[in-house]
């Protein structure tokens, strides 16, 4: 069965005559068919006023849904009961690149939303099933990482929503972490496997990586001798990280903390590195952030997703070129060659968008050995 999606002023988006406005064509399943390309629907404010409704009606003219949008970026799928993209009308007491943070005093609710990021810049287009995907492999590394270290993970499970966010379990459900509110140290812990990124571009002109002397004779992608730990400040947004040697890290936050850091930043990467591996996936670098609680270390935040690691297919691996990737540097790559990263970032192509959700969906699965779900 196809549906058409029209948008509709608000005053007519009740009546069986909405007018056929920038329609498009979709499945049950909430996806489109629009220019040979498939992708979840999605509507930007800057083609939409404010007084506008999304609109979805059969064929036949008689309305199945409508949904108001509210903010920016409204997006519909037939699967779930449709609603907005700002999500919850709770104001979130913090807000990252990504995600919103509720504070509940020793807890904290953490939901990855659909924003994506890049260069510092947050974009103006999500990525459809983002957020999902960020939190449910994350929430496969703290299981799979059990007993190697601590994690704030209580539950991802709706059923333990706090009252408040009940009403918005359609929303939260598959993209929320209720976790345990730790102290967080003030740098970001980046294991690298492999030469890419800044890391290259230090390594081709002093021969080093954040300080450490590296084999001469490595190429872009290279394999490192061993996992190295380059930790960086943590930015605000707008802001650059910086990276920093160990001898910084440790005069932040002193040298025992410092080692602990590292010597847990490598244990973790490399355990799931070598999971990784038997999935087909490089993981070529990652960052990690931890926190203390009771005065414990313990990891925090998200952890191996494709927004905080390079995730390379193994079968396509070839040092000396860049790799392909199950990442956002499909995103960055669109960026550098179509934006010269004055002003505000440009929207991403539709095609754009599809791809890199499909790049998201598959690192989960290819990982974790199942089908992605919301």
């Amino acid at each position: 069965r196809m549906y058409k999606m029209f948008v509709a002023p608000a005053q007519v988006a009740n009546t069986p005559a909405a007018p056929a406005l920038n329609w498009m064509t979709l499945t049950l399943d909430g996806r489109f068919v629009r220019r040979g390309h498939r992708g979840i629907a999605a509507f930007h404010g800057n083609r939409i006023s404010p007084s506008s409704c999304c609109v979805v009606c059969e064929k036949g003219g008689q309305i199945r849904r409508v949904m108001r949008l509210v903010g920016t970026i409204g997006k519909l799928d037939l699967n779930r009961k449709a609603c907005s993209m700002a999500g919850i009308d709770i104001k979130p007491d913090a807000q990252g690149k990504v995600r919103d943070l509720y504070d509940l005093g020793d807890k904290l609710l953490l939901v990855a939303t659909d924003r994506i990021s890049a260069f510092d810049y947050i974009l103006p287009d999500e990525i459809p099933c983002k957020g999902a995907v960020l939190t449910q492999i994350s929430k496969f590394w703290f299981e799979l990482l059990d007993g190697v270290v601590e994690n704030h993970l209580i539950t991802t499970d709706v059923a333990d929503l706090p009252e408040q966010f009940k009403p918005y379990s359609d929303y939260l459900r598959g993209r929320f972490m209720l976790v345990r509110k730790a102290e967080m140290f003030p740098v970001e812990c980046i294991v690298r496997g492999y030469l890419a990124g800044s890391g290259l571009k230090e390594y081709n002109r002093e021969g080093t990586v954040c300080g450490i002397e590296l084999p001469e004779g490595l190429v872009n992608s290279s394999k490192l001798p061993e996992p190295i730990f380059t930790p960086s400040t943590k930015a605000e947004i707008g802001d650059h990280d910086e990276n920093i040697s160990f001898e910084r890290c440790a005069d932040l936050i002193g040298v025992e903390d410092a080692t602990a850091l590292r010597d847990l930043s490598l244990k973790v990467y490399t355990t799931a590195r070598d999971h990784a591996e038997k999935c087909g996936i490089i993981i070529a670098d990652t960052k990690f952030e931890f926190g203390r609680l009771d005065g414990q270390i313990i990891l925090a935040d998200e952890v191996l997703t494709p927004d905080s690691s390079r995730f390379w297919p193994g079968d396509l691996y070839e040092p000396g070129t860049d790799q392909p990737s199950f990442d956002k540097q499909f995103v960055r790559d669109w960026l550098t060659a179509n934006w010269d990263k004055q002003g505000e970032p440009p929207h991403l192509p539709q095609e754009v968008i599809e791809k890199t959700s499909e790049k998201y969906v598959s690192a989960y699965e290819k990982i974790t050995g199942r089908k992605f779900e919301l």
